[in-house]
């Protein structure tokens, strides 16, 4: 990893300056030379400077998840910024999902948009790829490319560096908010630079371009495409360091079957002749709004060309980031998981508005965010269970803008997101989790969002009869599995208890806002998870419209009544009552003996596992968000030793300093929170209840320093791989006796402290 802690240019200035000092009793008689002023100037340059606070971007390794399932992209960008500049190895499928995938050996460009370990094949947005002349091309889909060598390549927070081996042209990315910066050093050649708005990947599809020349410097224009989203909407202006000396322009038709022509696909390619070494900068700002908005952006962040400044801003950036968790361990690959989890973290949501605060809505219409930043990019099947929950600590103000922009959706679209994307609902899994967004900043008195339109949007999303089974559930308390194959509604099971969760959220924010009726309506909707409960099997199972459960059942089975996931993964989402969960199944005897089933009950040698159940223990998959609050559960039935176990063995075993270091898609930084959370000692099952069950801490000391400024610190000397197990707890230098810590006691600057063992410690919290 490239760790840069000031520009290169600075550096040389300075090392010159120390040089001169050394030799300036040569210069005693130059008479209009002042010796004083030398010396000063000698002085201060040749100080050692002020030593500069701990680098915790230096532990960031973006090659994490690039191999295997994770799906992350290695390039630049600054904490939720709406570039994210990073190599394109050219070829489509599940592996290249996020544009780059770690054993490839090709690059075929670098765009300006992409998504962090979704799963989902979008975006690529804004693609240039250097070369000299001739270049190399294959056929569709990889076209013109180059290999190279992970020899020749290095990445840190905020950069990006690879050596284009047919070309001999080193490439450098870093990033702002709003532009993307490039640095190409090429050999002595007649090189070009193409940018190519033709070249589409998996779900996308370019519905129409534009390529302008503005002068001999600088170009701008568009690119709308169709993928996961509908339409979106990307605009840009580009200014090169030194003027091209020719532009070579090729539009081709774009034509569907349906609409026949529809637009237009530019490819532009810039010629530049260059010496050896010679440095061309690419700075490029873009906009989900229109071309002068990516200039104003352009002029507003990247306004000069000079790499080495805007990186040194991108690793201090990241660097204030990290540093609101302090971790201390001797071990370099913890610090590397935590803090590259950390920053994983902090990927997306991503900026979804311009330096004017315009932005493109889902009614498409331009917008402005007055006082406040617009966000896309949510996930929050995925991220409502632990990435917003650590937002309300280490990002507070951005939890009030992305709820701010929450709202806005509801006014422009009827409904609060879903799973957002460049302005548009893009109607990507289940629930209605802004639901519990909402309610945990509000619950947390985070923010100055308005909440009585809040509960209104959140009861208005609800509430939508005509939408995925939600009026079949209202009526029957679930959503039913038709035996009518056109009234059939997928993931029938799932809908049923994420709606469950989300209608507790609503109870839990109507009563404190004194709104008796409405609690009391969303409370009762919040247990109807107890209408898909089989006592015959003792698992949620799918019903039909009669009231009949699944014939044939098996939670073994990956069906299309259950969401990415088995009978035995989705049998726990109850986190609103796992009380009454408890008592469903029969008592805490029952239920242990089901725990212990989930963690020890192994798939079939011969199955063939779905490509979304990784990181198995048992039927627990952590590379899936259903099983991330499992573990926990052990403390409800008091045997706190085992959730201690599995979360060490997770923390351990399934997260690596590795390409292949997730074990599942990091699905917008979810996958990375539950590691921030978990590794801090706690996590939060149900993630509204401001409580956080204690699981086990995976270093000797780790402190969270807080928007309030406080310090919240957590202490365990004595940890270890193999001392997993808590001996005892304290909290503030006194016995603890809870399973769990609460928001209230992190956010007051507590101590809390851990004795640790190799062998389990006696339970120290009596259950409630």
């Amino acid at each position: 990893m490239k760790i840069e802690s000031f520009p290169r240019k600075l550096f040389l200035f300075r090392n010159n300056l120390c040089m001169f000092a050394q030799t300036q009793n040569e210069l005693h008689n130059m008479k209009h030379m002042s010796i004083l002023a030398v010396s000063l100037l000698a002085l201060v340059a040749c100080t050692p400077e002020k030593k500069q606070e701990a680098d915790y971007s230096q532990y960031v390794n973006p090659m994490i998840g690039t191999d295997f399932t994770g799906n992350t992209y290695p390039g630049a960008q600054v904490p939720f910024g709406m570039v994210q500049l990073s190599p394109d190895n050219g070829l489509p499928g599940w592996d290249r999902i996020s544009g780059y995938f770690y054993p490839d050996t090709t690059i075929a460009g670098f765009s300006h948009t992409h998504l962090s370990g979704t799963g989902a094949g979008d975006l690529y947005d804004i693609s240039f790829m250097p070369v000299t002349r001739p270049y190399k091309e294959a056929p569709a889909p990889l076209g013109i490319y180059s290999t190279f060598s992970h020899n020749d390549e290095a990445a840190s927070a905020g950069y990006y560096r690879v050596l284009l081996k047919d070309y001999n042209i080193n490439v450098e990315l870093t990033a702002t908010e709003r532009c993307g910066i490039q640095r190409y050093t090429f050999p002595e050649a007649e090189a070009s630079v193409f940018l190519n708005l033709k070249k589409a990947m998996n779900w996308d599809f370019t519905l129409d371009s534009k390529i302008e020349v503005v002068d001999s410097t600088t170009i701008r224009g568009y690119r709308l495409s169709q993928g996961w989203s509908p339409l979106q909407h990307v605009y840009f202006e580009t200014r090169f360091s030194k003027p091209f000396v020719a532009c070579h322009m090729d539009t081709t038709s774009i034509v569907t079957k349906e609409k026949g022509w529809i637009g237009t696909a530019y490819v532009a390619r810039f010629d530049f002749n260059t010496k050896k070494d010679e440095e061309i900068l690419v700075t490029t700002g873009i906009s989900g709004v229109s071309m002068e908005g990516a200039g104003k952006n352009l002029r507003a962040e990247a306004p000069k060309d000079d790499f080495d400044y805007y990186q040194a801003q991108a690793s201090a950036n990241w660097n204030r980031q990290l540093s609101k968790i302090e971790v201390k361990s001797r071990n370099t690959d913890d610090m590397v998981k935590f803090y590259t989890a950390l920053y994983h973290s902090m990927i997306a949501p991503t900026i979804y508005s311009d330096v004017d605060g315009s932005y493109y809505g889902p009614d498409q219409q331009i917008h402005k965010a007055d006082g406040w930043t617009n966000y896309s990019t949510f996930s929050l099947w995925d991220t409502y269970r632990a990435s917003h929950p650590l937002f309300t600590y280490t990002e507070p103000e951005r939890a009030n803008d992305m709820i701010k922009g929450f709202l806005k959706f509801y006014e422009q679209n009827g409904a609060l997101p879903l799973w957002n994307l460049y302005g548009w609902e893009t109607n990507m899994m289940i629930g209605y989790h802004a639901v519990p967004v909402i309610v945990d900043a509000y619950l947390k008195g985070i923010g100055d969002f308005n909440a009585e339109k809040a509960l209104e949007a959140c009861i208005a999303t609800a509430n939508r009869d005509d939408y995925r089974g939600i009026g079949d559930y209202k009526k029957l308390g679930y959503v039913p599995a038709y035996s009518d194959p056109k009234k059939w509604e997928n993931w029938s099971l799932s809908k049923t208890l994420e709606y469950a969760y989300d209608d507790y959220c609503i109870a839990k924010m109507a009563e404190k806002m004194g709104k008796k009726e409405i609690a009391d309506e969303f409370f009762k909707r919040s247990q109807n998870y107890h209408n898909v409960y089989n006592p015959a099997t003792s698992f949620m199972q799918p019903r039909d419209e009669k009231g009949n459960f699944a014939a044939n059942f098996s939670p073994d089975d990956y069906t299309e009544d259950i969401c990415e996931s088995n009978g035995w993964q989705y049998f726990w989402s109850v986190q609103q009552d796992v009380d009454g969960l408890i008592s469903l199944v029969g008592g805490k005897e029952r239920f242990a003996q089901k725990l212990d089933s989930m963690f020890t009950y192994n798939p079939s040698a011969d199955e063939d596992l779905p490509i979304f159940s990784t990181g198995m223990i048992g039927q627990y998959a952590h590379g899936n968000e259903p099983s991330h609050h499992v573990i926990y559960l052990f403390n409800a039935i008091g045997q706190p030793w085992k959730a201690q176990k599995y979360a060490a063995e997770v923390m351990h075993e399934l997260y690596k300093n590795t390409p292949a270091g997730l074990c599942g898609n990091e699905d917008c930084g979810q996958m990375s929170a539950w590691y921030v959370f978990s590794a801090m000692g706690f996590y939060p099952v149900d993630p509204i209840s401001g409580k956080y069950e204690i699981g086990t801490p995976m270093y000797p000391e780790m402190k969270m320093h807080l928007a309030n400024g406080k310090t919240f610190t957590i202490l365990a000397p004595a940890v270890s791989k193999e001392n997993i197990y808590i001996q005892s707890v304290k909290l503030d230098g006194k016995p603890y006796d809870k399973s769990y810590i609460t928001h209230e006691q992190i956010m007051n600057g507590s101590i809390f402290e851990f004795e640790m063992g190799n062998k389990p410690g006696k339970v120290w919290y009596e259950i409630e």
